[in-house]
């Protein structure tokens, strides 16, 4: 069974750092595009971060470019998202999500599995 679990979401005061987890299981992310993706009550699901360990490529949203870095440990099956700088309007549920296809991509159609969500709150 295929399963993406985020963890190391919380609440951060502006200017600080967190760095989420997504531990999956089922499959290997070395073999799949993986994304973070976030969303708020008041907006769409927004691509954050995509990462393809066959293509050796990254991409990053542009709100988050410079501040965010995404990367993977394929001995522990895990893609991490660290986050600095934070700002308020970084305050969202955080997905991490799987793609199977090669290229990295922000478009939240394009991924198939989802982990169920971290909350991320940057006060201010």
């Amino acid at each position: 069974e295929v399963q993406l679990v985020e963890s190391g979401g919380g609440l951060v005061q502006a200017g600080g750092s967190l760095r989420l987890s997504c531990a999956a299981s089922g499959f290997t992310v070395d073999n799949y595009v993986i994304g973070w993706f976030r969303q708020t009550p008041q907006k769409a699901r927004e691509g954050v971060a995509s990462i393809s360990n066959r293509g050796g490529m990254t991409i990053y949203g542009e709100s988050v470019e410079g501040r965010f870095t995404i990367s993977s440990d394929n001995a522990n099956n895990t893609v991490y998202l660290q986050m600095s700088d934070l700002k308020p309007e970084d305050t969202a549920v955080y997905y991490c999500a799987a793609n199977p296809d090669a290229r990295v991509t922000l478009r939240v159609g394009a991924y198939i599995y989802w982990g169920q969500g971290t909350q991320v709150t940057v006060s201010s």
